[in-house]
């Protein structure tokens, strides 16, 4: 009966992915694209003037979070286990083309970002914390008439707000590889869970600002260290990427082989997952920003969104140059180990690492983010019925399967998507798609 039940689950997360979610970040992405006249390639420069700019001046406002602070953690929520195991699962599920549809949902992907993280800034309110209240529950406020539909999305953002699955991944990488005792990595990790969701985004902005940046750099560079290694071979895996998005992939090896729509799903729903692209997870992070400024947060998002697809591409390539892609007898959680094991050593050492630093930035900014939900749906007990929650759900898939966990995200991922960006477009004209360079209304002038 249970695997019955999972299985339709699984029917209905194909079809979503394969055809009304990518037609739904398709349309509005490209909408907006059009709109905008490419809003997001025009701005990159104006992205990394900004970034820039914030590291160089201190906002005058004594309200809310460092915006450069505020960037990590938000890309703490965006890189995490997905970018390295979830993405290499894709391919083996969908072939190499799903890698051409990580990048169609990178570049439409962060217009809508933009659009989401502006909303959020330019609706949220002051708390009694000295910082922000903001995220997709303030702004659909504007873009429906009825209070159910932000009450609906903020209970779904508590459910989101627990991450299974990263936390039995890191779960079973520590224990497997160190031979730690499972109860005591469950313990430890769920207590470090708690300690830094506990003190809300100025904790889990300081704490990821100061370790991701180091294994960022880290990761990329023996990521390219290998590619390089197969220079004469990109021309025609990128051949493969391109043919395959559209006619799927014959089987080879042990690759059991795809088809288009595997491919979309694959690419575009990992994509999608692994950049919070229309979730709203992230609207609520950077909506704590200092700055009065909506859009200039907001194109901090889009450099967001760009490193992750970046990080997404890195742990691809270095599946499929090395060709361990075809091996399905290999869990996703190894692909990439196993791989720069052939040019490093210690990897046994530093992949655990890697995966716990990037697991643990996600486990905490999510789990911020329900706390934040769970206060927004009773403001006396919904966060205690949050940490009961949260603590059940992490310790009940740590025993469980992995996958059972990370489909129940999808879905429930896949349904803030629709509203969130149902909500979007409706609200596409209180959006400013300015650059740095552009005039920038002061807050007065805004409102």
């Amino acid at each position: 009966m249970t695997s019955y039940f999972f299985h339709l689950l699984e029917l209905a997360d194909t079809f979503f992915w394969g055809y009304i979610g990518f037609a739904l970040i398709a349309c509005l992405g490209i909408y907006l694209t059009i709109s905008t006249n490419f809003f997001q390639i025009r701005a990159i420069p104006s992205v990394f003037k900004t970034f820039i700019g914030f590291l160089r001046q201190q906002s005058q406002s004594e309200r809310g979070v460092d915006p450069i602070k505020i960037f990590f953690a938000s890309v703490g929520g965006m890189i995490g286990i997905g970018n390295i195991v979830g993405i290499t699962t894709a391919i083996q599920l969908g072939g190499p083309g799903a890698l051409f549809w990580v990048w169609v949902t990178g570049i439409i992907g962060s217009l809508v970002k933009y659009s989401e993280v502006y909303l959020g800034l330019k609706y949220r309110v002051p708390n009694d914390k000295g910082g922000y209240d903001g995220g997709p529950m303030y702004f659909l406020r504007q873009a429906f008439d009825y209070r159910f539909v932000s009450v609906a999305v903020c209970f779904m953002l508590c459910i989101y707000g627990i991450e299974p699955y990263q936390f039995a991944v890191i779960t079973d990488t520590l224990s497997t590889n160190w031979n730690l005792n499972r109860y005591f990595v469950i313990i430890t990790l769920l207590s470090l869970v708690l300690y830094a969701g506990s003190g809300g985004v100025p904790r889990v902005a300081k704490i990821c600002s100061r370790v991701l940046p180091f294994f960022m750099i880290a990761y990329v560079s023996m990521s390219l260290w290998v590619i390089l290694h197969h220079t004469l071979e990109i021309p025609q895996i990128l051949l493969n990427v391109f043919t395959s998005a559209f006619t799927g992939h014959a089987a080879i090896g042990g690759f059991v082989g795809s088809t288009m729509i595997l491919a979309i799903k694959n690419g575009l729903s990992s994509a999608a997952y692994s950049g919070d692209i229309g979730v709203g997870y992230d609207s609520i992070i950077q909506s704590e920003s200092k700055t009065i400024y909506p859009e200039r947060q907001a194109r901090l998002a889009i450099l967001g969104v760009w490193l992750d697809n970046l990080i997404c591409t890195m742990s691809i390539l270095v599946v499929l140059t090395t060709g361990i892609w075809k091996n399905t007898y290999v869990e996703g959680s190894m692909l990439v180990q196993n791989a720069l094991s052939e040019y490093f050593p210690f990897m046994h050492i530093f992949m655990p690492t890697l995966l716990f630093i990037v697991g643990y930035s996600t486990l905490i900014a999510y789990f911020c983010v329900g706390l934040k939900c769970s206060h927004y749906l009773h403001p006396r007990y919904g966060k205690p019925l949050f940490y009961l929650y949260g603590v059940f759900t992490l310790v009940f898939f740590s025993f469980h399967d992995q996958t059972k966990a990370l489909l129940l995200m999808r879905l429930v991922g896949a349904l803030l998507l629709i509203t969130n960006l149902v909500g979007i477009f409706f609200l596409r004209d209180k959006v400013a798609y300015t650059l740095e360079e552009e005039y920038a209304p002061s807050l007065e002038e805004r409102t």
